[in-house]
C-alpha cells in the first residue's frame, strides 16, 4: 500500500499569504481549499499577535492547526488543544526598553508608544485590527530613527538584558527570543510519525522568514516589491529551493498548486 506524506505548510502573513497593502488573501483560495481538501496542515508564522491570527485562522479553515505567533516568541495552540501559553512577559520587555539611556530610547517607538489610530495608520490595518495588534504578550514592534551606529548600541544594549532585536520587512521586532524557524522545528518534531513520512513547506517574503525556510524540505520565496527579499538561503541536502514568479497571495496560490500537483 502506497501511504501519501503528510503535508505540512508553515506560511508568513503580510507580503505572503496576504497582500502587502490590502491584507486580502483571496487569490490564495484555490490553493488553500486544494489543501484542504487533501487533509494538509496550514500553520500561520507571523509577527501578528494571537489576537490577530486566530479569527484569520478560522477564516481559512485551519483552526485545528496551530500557529506561530509574534514573530516566533510564542506558540498559539490548536482550538481543538489547550490554551495557547498565555505567560506574558510583555511588561518586563517594555521595562527594558524604558530602561535604555534617553539617547537610545528616544529613536526607538514601537507598539506601546502607540494608540490604536497611530498603529493603524502605520500599517494599513483598520481600527478594530490595530486594537488586536496591540494586544501584545511576547514582542514589541517598532520604528528605529536614529543612526546604524545607534542601532548598533540599541541592539548591544539590550542583548545584554537577554532581550533580542529581529528586523523584519516593516519594523525591528524586540523580544526574549525565539524565532520561526526555531517553531518550525519544534512544531515539526512534534509530528513525527514513522508510519507517516511528511513533506514540510514554507513560504515568506522577508528577513525574518529565512530560518524558517532554512528548516524544511520545500521554501518558497515569494517576491515583495516593498523590499530587496530574503537573500542568501542556506540550502539543506535535499532541500528544494524556490522563487515565486508572482508577488503575494497570487503567488502563494501558483507555488502550492504547483506543489501539490507534484506530491500527489
Amino acid at each position: 500500500m502506497i501511504i501519501r506524506p503528510r503535508l505540512v505548510v508553515f506560511s508568513d502573513l503580510d507580503g505572503t499569504l496576504l497582500d502587502h497593502e490590502t491584507y486580502d488573501f483571496t487569490p490564495a483560495l484555490p490553493a488553500i481549499k486544494a489543501l484542504r481538501a487533501r487533509f494538509g496542515a496550514l500553520i500561520l508564522a507571523s509577527s501578528k499577535t494571537a489576537a490577530e491570527i486566530a479569527p484569520l485562522r478560522r477564516a481559512l479553515d485551519f483552526a485545528h492547526c496551530p500557529a506561530i505567533v509574534e514573530n516566533g516568541a510564542g506558540i498559539l495552540a490548536s482550538e481543538r488543544g489547550s490554551q495557547h501559553d498565555s505567560r506574558s512577559r510583555y511588561e518586563e520587555l517594555i521595562g527594558h526598553l524604558d530602561a535604555l539611556p534617553d539617547e537610545l530610547r528616544r529613536s526607538y517607538a514601537g507598539f506601546s508608544d502607540w494608540d490604536a489610530r497611530e498603529v493603524a495608520a502605520r500599517t494599513g490595518l483598520s481600527l478594530e485590527a490595530a486594537q488586536l495588534a496591540k494586544q501584545r504578550e511576547y514582542s514589541e514592534p517598532g520604528i528605529w530613527s536614529g543612526t546604524e551606529e545607534g542601532f548598533t548600541a540599541f541592539c548591544n544594549a539590550l542583548n545584554r538584558l537577554g532581550v533580542h532585536v529581529q528586523k523584519g520587512g516593516r519594523f525591528a521586532t524586540l523580544s526574549f527570543g525565539g524565532t520561526k524557524g526555531q517553531r518550525v522545528r519544534e512544531l515539526l518534531a512534534r509530528l513525527e510519525d514513522k508510519r507517516v513520512p511528511v513533506v514540510s513547506v514554507a513560504l515568506g517574503d522577508a528577513p525574518n522568514d529565512r530560518d524558517m525556510l532554512e528548516s524544511v524540505d520545500i521554501a518558497v520565496e515569494i517576491p515583495n516589491p516593498a523590499h530587496p527579499g530574503i537573500g542568501k538561503i542556506a540550502r539543506g541536502g535535499s532541500q528544494v529551493l524556490r522563487k515565486a514568479r508572482l508577488a503575494g497571495p497570487a503567488g502563494w496560490n501558483e507555488e502550492m498548486l504547483a506543489v501539490l500537483e507534484e506530491i500527489e
